[in-house]
């Protein structure tokens, strides 16, 4: 994988004024209705379209239908579009398929799109669903690269449309890990000191063989913005996050979630790390300047430790090893926090002294403790920010982006997360975008 260089100058340009935009985003961003919405009653369902429905596509659809109505299924893989428009609990054979989804975001009565594509299409999709006047509710990783954080963060701002990102941790799972952020904000640890993120580890796999391309398949749509290769089916599909071509691996996979939470509970929510240093670091292949040389193998991180320090002093840990969790140790305690449990001292002591609602109410913006799409669906009709809203998780992201950048060049980095910048680095400074192929360009 080649880089682009980045025109430096545009990018502070764009970087200085999205901080000052964000930093004091408010809860509202004054958006309007879609035109489809203010022609309806205002207690009518939004109709949905869904763009990629492979397994995460098809839950995403079936949280939807609770809400909305779906009436429009597209993917690059026809036979995912037709099942899911053909399943008696989500198209039930009513809805229209599509294989380019600039065609369902042509359509003037949709409301709200859900984008469950493979990592590598989320910002493109998103900037065209935004322009066309769409709410999106997206999966995580929201973005391949620093840059596209960005892009999809001034065009929520400028648009005014709503952008819940898949980052469910913020909102199911018992709740326990907004639980576990109000406890660290709430002091029941003291001065936090390190926060270890879990995140186990990648597979290695290959040398795979090239195959047919499938004929319900686009293989040229599929791969986008990716240098063009030929088909392997374990390219694509459910394994795609093994490439570094299409996602970062377990930083950006599981990184995304306890990443995300990390950030959020010591209020490093709209900032981030001042160095991200490897520590540990294992390849499937080897590496030439941080690209793989091989092409037909898993070529993401299997192994890895990555040390960040924050504006205020914390430490984060991201490791593959250890249990799958968030640990948070502070002056006066530690607990941990994972998918099935939260555990330690601080907790228990919950029994006696509880967190208040009202700290439980604030954190989800005011929002009642609802599902994540029920969040989302709540914001799409008052207008609001969603719990897992593009600013911060931008920043989480970043972080994410980082520590690969740092585990692909081996050697430590410094960032300014004023400026969004490495410093005293230009090759590494580079990497916060990529060459994209012609045709599949992403433009903010």
């Amino acid at each position: 994988m080649s880089h682009a260089r980045i025109d430096r100058r545009r990018l502070l340009r764009s970087t200085t004024a999205l901080a000052a935009a964000s930093a004091g985003m408010p809860n509202s961003l004054f958006g309007r209705p879609s035109m489809a919405q203010e022609s309806r009653s205002p207690n009518a369902r939004p109709r949905v379209g869904c763009i990629g429905l492979g397994g995460m596509g098809r839950g995403d659809a079936r949280a939807a239908k609770a809400y909305g109505d779906l009436v429009a299924f597209c993917d690059v893989d026809r036979t995912h579009a037709e099942q899911a428009n053909r399943d008696p609990n989500l198209g039930n054979g009513q809805g229209a398929v599509y294989e380019d989804y600039r065609k369902l975001l042509e359509r003037k009565d949709i409301d709200v799109v859900t984008i469950s594509t493979p990592d590598h299409w989320h910002t493109k999709i998103c900037l065209d669903a935004l322009h066309a006047g769409k709410d999106i509710y997206c999966q995580k990783p929201l973005t391949l690269t620093i840059e596209e954080g960005r892009l999809l963060c001034r065009a929520v701002h400028e648009t005014g449309r709503v952008l819940q990102v898949g980052t469910q941790q913020r909102s199911e799972n018992r709740n326990v890990f907004l639980m576990a952020v109000a406890m660290v904000r709430g002091g029941r640890i003291g001065r936090v000191r390190r926060v270890t993120c879990a995140i186990g580890g990648a597979p290695a796999g290959g040398p795979f063989k090239t195959a047919a391309v499938p004929a319900h398949l686009n293989w040229d749509m599929w791969l986008g913005q990716a240098p063009k290769v030929e088909y392997i089916p374990e390219r694509g599909h459910a394994n795609f996050r093994w490439w570094y071509e299409y996602s970062g691996g377990k930083l950006t996979d599981w990184g995304a979630h306890h990443v995300d939470i990390a950030q959020w509970a010591i209020g490093m929510e709209r900032s981030g790390p001042q160095w991200i240093e490897p520590l540990t670091a294992q390849h499937p292949v080897s590496l030439e300047n941080g690209n793989p040389t091989a092409v037909d193998r898993y070529n993401t991180a299997t192994e890895f430790l990555v040390r960040c320090v924050f504006p205020n002093g914390v430490e984060l840990h991201i490791r593959h090893d250890t249990e799958n969790g968030i640990l948070f140790e502070g002056e006066n305690g530690s607990f941990f926090v994972s998918r099935s449990k939260l555990t330690g001292e601080p907790v228990d002591a919950l029994k006696q002294n509880p967190l208040s609602d009202s700290m439980l109410m604030a954190l989800r913006k005011g929002k009642r403790l609802d599902r994540h799409m029920g969040n989302f669906m709540e914001c799409v009709r008052d207008r609001s920010l969603p719990v897992s809203d593009v600013f911060s998780h931008h920043r989480a992201l970043t972080t994410c982006h980082l520590a690969n950048i740092a585990l692909r060049l081996g050697r430590k980095l410094q960032w300014n997360p004023e400026i969004e910048q490495i410093v005293g680095d230009s090759t590494a400074n580079a990497w916060q975008a990529r060459e994209q192929r012609k045709g599949y360009e992403i433009e903010g």
